[in-house]
């Protein structure tokens, strides 16, 4: 039996509508301010731990997150953020980097002013943005990505040889979380679940001896789990300052 054009045309405009629905779904709206005593860039003491790296990683496109700082594990998560006021605002946006946790009046994210500025269509858009001061967004997370740049770890400057071992981890690719991380001797074997003190900060107190190996835990947000090994170890002699490549990032 010949099929006519209209029995042809109605399932092929379900899926464009189904998949228009799908890709909708994927941005979560809410609100975003920003940093009205910054400079254009991050803050240099913000809660994820990044220190001076988290006023300027991405270009300073950064934010402050709220229920998205998710009590740290969220540090250096990405998002695009894009603002809805169509006189203003590009389909765009811009792309941000957790390194900090904070609200505004229910807000989700509390920009740089350079990263709230990127969200507008045009310079003079930029400054009409930045006069409202607070904006209706819609966001969704997406992956990090650093070109030629290796996961890398951070030895606080706290920390104390060899009785106290505190680190963040810099330039993770990828859409995963990092929601455990274990300290091994490449010796002996032995592994030491590591604290998350505060934001992306991770502590220990005697931490094994010599050369150390990380095991990291990548968590998704569909439930799927693994650990990573880097290539490179973490010296015997760390010293507290330092940072160290790991030789190892994540595909994207």
């Amino acid at each position: 039996m010949a099929l006519s054009l209209q029995s042809l045309w109605i399932p092929f405009i379900t899926l464009l509508v189904t998949r228009s629905l799908a890709e909708a779904a994927t941005f979560t709206h809410s609100r975003a301010a920003y940093y009205p005593n910054s400079d254009e860039k991050g803050t240099e003491v913000g809660a994820c731990g990044f220190g001076s790296f988290g006023a300027t990683i991405n270009g300073g496109d950064v934010s402050a997150a709220s229920e998205l700082y998710r009590d740290g594990v969220g540090c250096g998560a990405c998002y695009q953020v894009r603002c809805t006021n169509s006189n203003y605002c590009s389909d765009k946006g811009v792309t941000v980097v957790i390194t900090d946790s904070g609200s505004g009046p229910s807000t989700d994210f509390i920009l740089s002013r350079r990263a709230f500025g990127k969200m507008a269509q045009t310079t003079d858009a930029a400054a009409s943005l930045l006069a409202l001061g607070v904006v209706d967004v819609e966001y969704r997370r997406v992956s990090c990505n650093y070109p030629n740049k290796n996961i890398t770890i951070k030895i606080d400057e706290n920390s104390n040889y060899p009785h106290y071992l505190a680190f963040v981890l810099w330039y993770q690719q990828g859409d995963k979380d990092i929601t455990a991380v274990q300290l091994c001797e490449t010796q002996n074997f032995g592994c030491k679940l590591l604290d998350r003190s505060y934001g992306a900060v991770w502590t220990t107190t005697s931490p094994p001896s010599g050369p150390l190996s990380l095991r990291m835990l990548l968590s998704g947000e569909d439930g799927y789990e693994s650990w990573i090994v880097p290539v490179n170890n973490i010296p015997e002699n760390w010293t507290g300052g330092n940072t160290y490549d790991t030789g190892l990032q994540i595909n994207v």
